[in-house]
């Protein structure tokens, strides 16, 4: 089986999708090594890393590049945070999705946020788009590719709740194969999206929204970690780094 159908088959299983994410290869591999089914790469942890804050402020070549590495080293599916795509234009995206799915990942989780103005992408246009996308990787032989349609309304709107159910069910139409909502984060609302989206169901790792048990009682079939773990990672080296200064001792590496 393909790692493509294989990552396809892990939204449609009894289990939960626990995603762990990861932005460069030792992550992936110790994510790996410790169990986890798939990976996910973070934009925000990859730029972090590079010294760059999120938001495609670095090349996409440099960003897949680091993706290959992940998906050339580890022997589960990955699937690739290319945020809104790296592209002013559709057909820009839709090329830089092509060269995504070329270094071998199994899916990608793209968004609706526009990154150099404010605002979403109008409805019409990012179905437009995600069509157009699907299409694509079929006439390449990518078939099963998950698309993982990522809304960033509970980021971005007051009352996000209508919108975002309009827009998960038209970007399910236009053919993504999911969809990811971070920022969801109330029990009633996780509910009735699980239950009206004919799609898995996405969620992001957040203070309050941590327990894979109770997501999957839900009805979402896909939780991720996000750039939680890098941030702790950085935090801890952060840490200790200044202690070493601090002390003048390096005894508390050894401990």
């Amino acid at each position: 089986m393909s790692k493509i159908q294989q990552f396809h088959d892990l939204h449609f299983s009894q289990e939960l999708l626990f995603i762990g994410n990861a932005w460069d290869v030792l992550s992936a591999l110790t994510l790996e090594k410790a169990g986890f089914q798939a990976i996910g790469t973070t934009s925000w942890g990859i730029a972090n890393s590079l010294g760059y804050a999120d938001g495609e402020q670095i090349d996409f070549q440099r960003h897949l590049t680091i993706i290959q590495s992940i998906t050339e080293q580890v022997n589960i599916p990955v699937s690739a945070d290319i945020e809104a795509g790296y592209g002013h234009d559709e057909q820009k995206i839709i090329d830089n999705v092509l060269r995504t799915a070329d270094v071998g990942v199994a899916g990608i989780n793209i968004e609706d946020s526009l990154k150099h103005q404010a605002g979403l992408r109008s409805i019409i246009e990012h179905c437009h788009l995600l069509t157009n996308v699907r299409k694509e990787l079929d006439n390449h032989g990518y078939k099963s590719f998950f698309i993982n349609a990522r809304t960033d309304t509970y980021f971005q709107l007051e009352r996000p709740f209508e919108e975002t159910m309009t827009r998960a069910k038209a970007y399910i139409e236009s053919g993504a194969s999911g969809v990811f909502i971070p920022g969801l984060t109330d029990v009633n609302e996780i509910k009735a999206m699980a239950c009206n989206v004919n799609a898995p169901i996405n969620l992001l790792s957040l203070p309050g929204l941590t327990n894979v048990k109770l997501l999957k009682e839900l009805g979402v079939k896909r939780f991720s970690i996000g750039n939680a773990l890098s941030d702790k990672i950085i935090a801890h080296l952060t840490q200790h780094a200044a202690q070493l200064l601090k002390d003048q001792d390096t005894s508390s590496l050894y401990v």
